[in-house]
């Protein structure tokens, strides 16, 4: 078997793709690298290849990049019904994105100045494998969890020696 050579992209739905590419743009310094635009497929296709039911078609699809790290591709999709939540953190499915920054208090402030919906921190965590990181999760304009992170010094499960986590900034 080949090997696996990592991630390559996170892929997630929008409800207003302009809105999303602005937003990343603005807060994250985002560059987007692919525009695709609609798909002109038709319901079979698009439920044998992505599982959507009939109706519901790619209205725009694009990918950004995130600094040194890997790419989001966005969509916005058409014939979906209003009112959809998005899942909270507690649910099967419900995910976020995590972006490295240098210094994640310098960046909340930054944020918050910007008006970004930042929920409580950032945080510090003292001990224990996570030792050094601070966090802090954020909101999109459409409710997308999203978390931002530095570190202080190594993290504390690396004193055990165990592999490193790839990072923006170890490039490793």
């Amino acid at each position: 078997m080949k090997s696996v050579l990592g991630l390559h992209h996170i892929g997630f739905t929008v409800p207003d793709i302009e809105e999303a590419i602005n937003f990343f743009r603005d807060v994250f310094g985002t560059v987007t690298v692919m525009e695709c635009g609609s798909v002109d497929v038709d319901d079979e296709f698009m439920a044998r290849h992505l599982g959507v039911p009939s109706g519901i078609k790619i209205a725009d699809q694009r990918v950004i990049q995130v600094g040194r790290g890997g790419s989001l591709e966005l969509f916005e999709y058409s014939g979906v019904g209003s009112g959809q939540k998005l899942k909270h953190n507690g649910e099967v499915g419900a995910m976020h994105i995590a972006f490295e920054v240098d210094d994640a208090n310098a960046v909340a402030e930054r944020m918050r100045g910007a008006g970004v919906d930042l929920l409580e921190g950032p945080t510090l965590i003292e001990g224990g494998p996570m030792d050094n990181l601070v966090w802090l999760y954020l909101r999109a304009p459409w409710g997308q969890y999203l978390e931002i992170v530095s570190q202080k010094g190594p993290l504390g499960y690396e004193a055990d020696g165990g592999p490193k986590l790839w990072t923006p900034s170890s490039g490793e």
